[in-house]
């Protein structure tokens, strides 16, 4: 895998896009469905040649890459920050755990094997993903406590879209290592992520003319 800034922002911009979605769950119910399918798909990207390629092109990473510009520029959303946070400190800690990389990798290839009968957004996918959260990410520390209506996040089918959400984070948080990221290059480089950033999205936003 590249390890490019430009790789480092395309990583972060699918953490911040996971995150976003979770939000909007357990705020208001609500998902917007090409972001939630771009999340999903991720995860079944497991040989991916390059990082772009996790999320299928820069257009369906928009909205991850407003969110980053934003945060980047002019940090303000504290609760999204405490939830990309909290994934990178997770996946070092699932680094360190040989067990429950096998089990992630077992369990999304079997995933990757029914897919002809359950699509990747299917209730029955997503309830998969959801599981394989459970069995292994939530048994880390520290736990992602989600804030949000409780109405919202007693649903199931809503809990079930925020843990595949979260193992989506996570997936991108392991993207965001293996391009070279860390937290000091987070600190020390923001500027540059800034920029690389900003250029991602005018490249996105070119091609989107000229379609």
């Amino acid at each position: 895998m590249p390890k490019t800034d430009q790789d480092r922002v395309i990583a972060l911009a699918g953490a911040m896009q996971a995150t976003d979605l979770v939000r909007n769950i357990a705020r208001r119910g609500q998902i917007q469905a090409d972001d939630f399918a771009t999340c999903m798909d991720s995860l079944l990207q497991i040989n991916a040649p390059s990082s772009i390629d996790v999320y299928g092109g820069l257009n369906r990473l928009l909205t991850g890459l407003r969110l980053l510009e934003q945060q980047l520029h002019n940090p303000q959303d504290m609760e999204l920050t405490r939830y990309v946070v909290t994934l990178l400190r997770l996946e070092r800690k699932l680094s360190r755990r040989q067990d429950l990389l096998n089990a992630l990798s077992a369990g999304i290839k079997d995933i990757i094997q029914n897919l002809a009968h359950f699509p990747v957004t299917h209730s029955n996918t997503i309830a998969r993903f959801a599981d394989l959260y459970l069995q292994t990410i939530s048994t880390l520390s520290p736990r992602i406590m989600v804030s949000g209506v409780q109405a919202h996040l007693n649903n199931p089918e809503n809990a079930n879209r925020i843990r595949a959400l979260l193992l989506a984070g996570v997936r991108s948080a392991m993207l965001w290592q293996q391009c070279g990221g860390s937290r000091w290059s987070l600190l020390l480089r923001r500027n540059v992520l800034l920029r690389e950033t900003r250029l991602l999205l005018a490249q996105a936003d070119s091609a989107k003319s000229d379609q």
